[in-house]
């Protein structure tokens, strides 16, 4: 594919997601199919539309469609479906309620003039939260009597797939990616058969990293377009033009979400977004075989992923999780926290294409 065509596939798949997105957006705000935030510092959000991730699958069922004779993108455009369909039943599963009527949470504001300790979290005058941990629920009913806390209301908790099962289905898609046999080679070594389990957990890894950096408005979206732009140009560097185009797929579906999902968000793009993208990039990096490049571009919600596997180990505390919604809580505000992780991830991207620049000539 040469230089022009490569562009067009990038314009098509720019403005077709942000036809697709406009038009889902449409759609779920007469099915009332609408986000309700858990932190507390995001509460203003509840009523914004999710799963426009939607719009993802119909972008990619078009690109499909002209250019499935491209092993590249057809490879990548297949291993995005099954995410996002995947994805998609997450969503759909997430919009039931819990069937326990005695399950809900309540949400607490600290009606004092100080601040107010509760489970793991400091509540400044005025600021409301969801009492989710068992320490926060032994706590809460002392402190609604002491008259520090008042319960301002009371949310039904949804529907959550188990983690196993998630596990289960996500490792289904990096099967699917090992059985096409497009990833022999890793790193510049053949490994034939034994790429498998690595292509495996490569994409388990990819997709909850994604999955857990999809908390802010275009932070996910953002953080996919530069690593993805960034990839493309490795590609270009190197004397493989080839490695360009699954990553201009990804950069034309991102661009194209971030006309709504850019901060303040109008839509969210769900399990259905996140999943698909992060099997999406996964599979570009690896049948590619740019992984030391691809696992720089994505440091940063690497990251993050790591924080939170730390304090779940009980290793660090953190009042929410992840991190981002912990600098958040912390008082660093939201646009700045999306503008920290980008630039972050532009810095390292520049520094990897630099230094891989001067080795290569």
């Amino acid at each position: 594919m040469d230089i022009i065509n490569i562009i067009i596939l990038f314009f098509i798949t720019v403005f077709s997601t942000i036809f697709f997105t406009w038009y889902i957006k449409k759609i779920l705000l007469k099915a009332n199919i609408t986000d309700n935030p858990i932190v507390s510092e995001h509460r203003h959000k509840t009523g914004t539309p999710t799963m426009g991730g939607i719009a993802f699958l119909f972008t990619i069922l078009l690109i499909l469609s002209i250019y499935y004779k491209n092993i590249l993108i057809f490879n990548t455009c297949f291993i995005m479906i099954a995410a996002g369909i995947m994805g998609l039943v997450d969503d759909l599963l997430g919009l039931k309620v819990s069937e326990v009527l005695s399950e809900v949470q309540k949400l607490v504001k600290n009606i004092t003039n100080g601040i107010v300790h509760i489970g793991l979290l400091d509540l400044k005058p005025g600021a409301e939260a969801r009492v989710a941990s068992d320490k926060a629920k032994a706590e809460v009913d002392d402190l609604v009597k002491a008259k520090k806390l008042e319960v301002i209301d009371e949310l039904p908790i949804k529907y959550e797939t188990g983690e196993l099962k998630q596990i289960i289905s996500q490792l289904f898609i990096g099967i699917l990616l090992a059985l096409t046999g497009a990833v022999t080679t890793l790193g510049g070594f053949n490994l034939g058969l034994f790429a498998a389990p690595i292509v495996v957990i490569a994409v388990l890894g990819a997709v909850n990293t994604v999955n857990l950096i999809d908390g802010m408005d275009g932070l996910a979206s953002g953080i996919l377009f530069i690593a993805s732009f960034s990839s493309g140009i490795f590609g270009y560097i190197n004397g493989r033009p080839e490695i360009i185009i699954p990553f201009v797929l990804i950069c034309g579906l991102c661009l194209g979400f971030l006309v709504f999902n850019k901060y303040p968000a109008s839509i969210f793009m769900g399990d259905t977004g996140s999943i698909l993208l992060g099997a999406g990039y996964a599979t570009a990096v690896l049948i590619c075989d740019i992984p030391y490049f691809g696992l720089l571009a994505l440091a940063v919600p690497i990251f993050s992923v790591i924080v939170s596997l730390l304090h779940r180990a009980h290793l660090i505390e953190m009042p929410v999780e992840p991190l981002h919604h912990t600098l958040n809580y912390k008082g660093m505000s939201e646009p700045k926290i999306i503008l920290l992780y980008w630039s972050v991830t532009a810095i390292l991207c520049a520094v990897g294409l630099i230094v891989d620049y001067f080795i290569f000539i």
